[in-house]
């Protein structure tokens, strides 16, 4: 329901982040304005993986959304997956639909009930950008700029944006603004100009990098599959993911950690994709009709930026999404993230008053942030020439987690157990009750007999 007495929003960038910020806040302000330095006309027009954006220059390859964060975007645009699904999006269940390969085992396909939607992210944009869009009281301005923020006097709060369009800048005034401008935000140099503390920051390298080409299969290749994961190990920091998308396509993005990186020509990554601990993927689409380049991206480092932890913040103004922490895509996370994150700012603003950064942020970090970080960060550290070194308790959480996968591989009931925990449904601890390592320890020993 529309609050009448708060006027306006501004919404800086048009990520998901941005477009889910925009729909919780369209219930509570009569006017949310959306600014974005892009040109985001042609919503309808269905131009699948080809319609990548500026300002997503990673848009084009595979990107997950998770089963936490598919319930998160359902919960926020009711209808969503039966939309994206009628327009082509391949839905199936998230563990009877994938072959799972873990240490170059192929593990079992047992039925979850997890949902799995695969589509590709600039379908997925365009169709939550329409959905947001739609809104009444929701404007986009685009092709614009951010000069900086508006606050008052003394600095103790944001009052609204400086946006630039073409020749001319524009003052504008809203009661909140929302920062979801991602990895590059620059809120962190507006607090210091605005003289609050220094924003800590903590940071992993993991030098990954990536590419993607796009397929047209036929209908014998994955038949009855929605995707195929090869994950990598520290053995074999590479990895790669297929996945079905909208038009009949496949994607494949195959990846590789602490600089080893896959070629961006054709022949280069099929014999990248020949070189993993299972050549599943390659014997799918090594012959099948490649549409368009190799496309190859870079990324350096998780980066978390802990407003959370700041003594003083000023009214006025949230983050969310990349602008607060930027996980390794490897894991399929960021999406998922900006969901949940949208579900936070929904409960934070449909609350009565001003409302309270404080407890925005740290309501962010416990129940968006943390647990995500604790496990790309500890999984990362596996992966030898990652910037660090993981703890004992973090050794022996390793050497657990590959008795439990080894063990999942003879009892699906343990894979659905860990999938659950890599969809971002169930905190890590869910691993190490009684039940499942009694479950751990009889497969363990069935295989020692056998």
């Amino acid at each position: 329901m529309e609050r009448t007495d708060r006027q306006r929003v501004i919404v800086l960038g048009a990520s998901m982040a941005g477009l889910l910020a925009a729909r919780v806040l369209a219930d509570q302000y009569a006017e949310v304005l959306v600014v974005d330095r892009d040109d985001l006309t042609g919503d309808d027009a269905d131009k699948g993986h080809r319609d990548i954006r500026r300002g997503v220059p990673h848009g084009g390859h595979l990107h997950n959304l998770l089963a936490a964060g598919l319930l998160a975007l359902e919960d926020l645009l009711p209808g969503i997956t039966e939309e994206l699904t009628a327009n082509g999006a391949v839905a199936g269940d998230g563990t009877a639909h994938v072959r799972w390969i873990v240490n170059g085992t192929r593990m079992p396909k047992p039925h979850s009930g997890l949902p799995l939607l695969s589509v590709s992210r600039p379908h997925l944009e365009r169709r939550v950008r329409g959905r947001v869009r739609a809104l009444p009281n929701v404007t986009f301005l685009e092709r614009t700029d951010i000069a900086g923020l508006l606050t008052t006097p003394d600095r103790t709060a944001v009052v609204g944006a400086r946006i630039v369009r073409g020749d001319t800048e524009t003052d504008l005034t809203a009661d909140l603004v929302v920062d979801a401008t991602g990895r590059r935000t620059r809120t962190p140099a507006w607090l210091a100009e605005f003289g609050y503390p220094e924003v800590e920051e903590e940071r992993l390298t993991v030098n990954v990098g990536y590419t993607t080409q796009y397929y047209r299969l036929s209908e014998d290749r994955m038949a009855d599959e929605v995707s195929i994961d090869i994950g990598g190990s520290a053995t074999l920091p590479r990895g790669a993911l297929c996945a079905k998308v909208e038009d009949g396509l496949a994607v494949v993005t195959g990846y590789g950690i602490a600089g080893d990186y896959p070629p961006h020509d054709t022949a280069g990554f099929h014999d990248f994709l020949k070189s993993l601990a299972s050549t599943d993927i390659y014997d799918v689409v090594h012959d099948q009709e490649t549409l368009g380049k190799p496309q190859s991206y870079r990324f350096p480092a998780n980066l978390r930026r802990r407003y959370e932890r700041m003594n003083s913040f000023p009214g006025g103004l949230l983050v969310i999404g990349d602008a607060v922490c930027s996980f390794n895509p490897v894991y399929g996370q960021g999406m998922t993230v900006a969901a949940l994150g949208a579900t936070v700012l929904r409960d934070h603003v449909s609350r009565p008053g001003t409302v309270d950064p404080g407890g925005y942020l740290a309501d962010l970090a416990a129940r968006a942030v943390d647990h995500v970080w604790a496990l790309t960060t500890g999984a990362d550290l596996a992966f030898p020439g990652v910037g660090g070194e993981p703890s004992e308790e973090q050794l022996a959480e390793y050497a657990y987690l590959d008795q439990l996968l080894d063990a999942a591989s003879r009892d699906g009931r343990l894979l659905v157990a860990y999938a659950r925990v890599a969809f971002l449904l169930d905190p890590t601890d869910a691993l190490v009750t009684p039940e499942i390592q009694e479950a751990v320890a009889r497969a363990s020993n069935r295989a020692g007999q056998a």
